[in-house]
């Protein structure tokens, strides 16, 4: 939830009531949208030949990326992407676009019962923030641990929170959810070996009557209409500005493929989450329509959440992923991620009608050099080297007007991580930016990680102000997300606030 934003909100003189809400009809947001997702059948099982995979043994300086971004062809996009070089003073940011920042506060300043837990600490941080002219604040507001309870208690964030080895606070999805999945596993998220994945719904059951009589999308949608009527004086005064959907783990826009609790680590590829019954039952549903009903199951040689590309049978050079099977299975698992986002958004544009809606997008880097991008795969984007698998899930939120929020790793990828993990954080925000932008869609960022160094928040304007891009594309905000540390938050704050006058257009930049 957005607090204090620019973003144009319905005016006090025309209200949405809430029992123009209890009202709205979820049906005819909900006839289902033809496929946006196309397979190029022009493109052999194994075409492959015109991608340039570099030797993993091979020296990092000597590596030639699959993306755009270091391709003969395409010296501008490498420029737009080029960082500050040591020693060498950057180009002076006076005049430049003026880009709102919003900090995040920290997740835990709220308890279970929707109380303040540090008031005058709150107060003390907020007037910090202030000083430094910030744009506003983000609140994560989370789902109600009771269905009949709807005050402060609903959420627009359908995940759960922590409970990983950073140690942060553990915001589970709700009781009465949870009691539901102990009869009915299979309402989550279930990789091949059967385990289960509590952190966000199956999307499986979007449409499956199962949470106590409703579906999946009812519920969702239930609870964002009650918190629109609930709070309409804040977002008729508005101080509500934009509202932030959840799809999917971790509040961004993918599968939950990459879980912790069920020993994933980083640089492993995860693993597909299609393996509930609903899901399957989906899929074997789209294979018999296409006329391949052995077609209608999970690859059984895609590795397990820790390996590499060239482990497995499905994601190594030649794999199976581009197989005609491989091809059909992709596209169902990328069509479900799109299907999903296209009827939560249909039913948040009638919840919250005029307000801004944001979608946050992942960065999966890792696997971005290899020909299969495995891990762009498992998390839903059908990505690999010889397709696109960004522009179709942009062409259909680019139906809903909603702005795209890019989750940017502002850190520097060593050399040894480049050989490691195949990785190029930079080649993908470079296919994301300008896939999203091309689609004329609004594109704000996040940092994914605590920045603490003025080279990390230099490299973040960098990307939000792309120096030589002729069209002068910008991001709209960008979403600071502090260290839950309060000693390194205190630390860091001179360079938050030369962050946010570079990000503001008012100091020239300079390492």
């Amino acid at each position: 939830m957005f607090m204090q934003g620019a973003y144009p909100v319905r005016s006090a003189e025309s209200p949405l009531s809430a029992s123009s809400l209890k009202n709205c009809s979820t049906k005819a947001a909900l006839d289902r949208q033809p496929s946006v997702l196309g397979i190029d059948e022009s493109l052999s099982p194994a075409s492959l030949d015109s991608v340039v995979v570099p030797d993993p043994d091979a020296k990092c300086d000597k590596y030639i990326s699959s993306s755009p971004i270091n391709s003969a062809d395409c010296l501008e996009a490498d420029q737009l992407m080029q960082g500050v070089q040591t020693g060498e003073l950057v180009n002076n940011l006076s005049g430049s676009p003026y880009i709102p920042v919003y900090v995040m506060l920290a997740t835990g300043v709220v308890n279970n019962f929707c109380q303040l837990i540090d008031p005058e600490g709150v107060r003390q941080e907020l007037s910090l923030l202030k000083s430094l002219h910030v744009d506003g604040i983000i609140v994560d507001c989370w789902m109600p641990s009771e269905v009949s309870s709807i005050i402060l208690k609903v959420a627009m964030a359908f995940h759960e929170y922590g409970g990983n080895d950073s140690g942060v606070v553990l915001v589970s999805l709700p009781q009465w959810v949870l009691e539901i999945g102990k009869d009915n596993q299979d309402i989550f998220f279930t990789d091949r070996e059967g385990r289960r994945n509590t952190e966000c719904l199956s999307w499986g059951i979007d449409k499956e009557r199962v949470l106590k009589g409703r579906t999946g999308i009812e519920v969702y949608f239930d609870f964002m209409r009650s918190f629109r009527a609930e709070f309409d004086d804040l977002f008729a005064e508005g101080l509500i500005a934009a509202v932030e959907i959840g799809l999917g783990a971790s509040g961004e826009l993918k599968y939950p493929s990459f879980s912790e609790r069920n020993g994933w680590r980083y640089p492993g590829i995860g693993e597909f989450q299609c393996y509930d019954k609903y899901s399957q039952q989906s899929l074997l549903k789209a294979a018999k329509l296409r006329g391949h009903s052995l077609w209608g199951r999970g690859p059984d040689n895609a590795g397990h959440y820790n390996c590499r590309p060239h482990e497995t049978g499905f994601f190594c050079e030649r794999g199976d992923y581009d197989s005609y099977y491989g091809r059909f299975f992709l596209h169902w698992y990328a069509q479900s991620l799109i299907d999903h986002t296209d009827n939560i958004l249909s039913l948040a544009a009638l919840a919250f009608e005029e307000t801004r809606i944001i979608v946050k997008i992942p960065a999966v880097y890792w696997w971005y050099k290899s020909r299969s991008h495995a891990a762009e795969l498992t998390a839903g984007y059908c990505n690999p080297a010889n397709q696109d698998g960004y522009s179709p899930v942009f062409e259909a939120l680019k139906k809903h007007s909603v702005t795209v929020k890019f989750v940017c790793s502002g850190l520097q990828i060593s050399c040894q991580e480049n050989n490691e993990a195949l990785a190029d954080s930079e080649g993908l925000s470079w296919q994301v930016l300008n896939s999203a932008w091309d689609q004329g869609l609004a594109v704000a960022g996040q940092n994914a990680f605590p920045c603490f160094d003025r080279e990390g928040f230099m490299r973040i304007v960098d990307t939000a102000k792309p120096r030589n891009d002729p069209d002068r594309r910008h991001f709209s905000f960008f979403a600071f997300q502090q260290t839950p540390n309060l000693v390194q938050r205190t630390l860091s704050f001179s360079e938050l606030d030369y962050f946010i006058k570079c990000m503001h257009g008012e100091i020239p930049a300079e390492l």
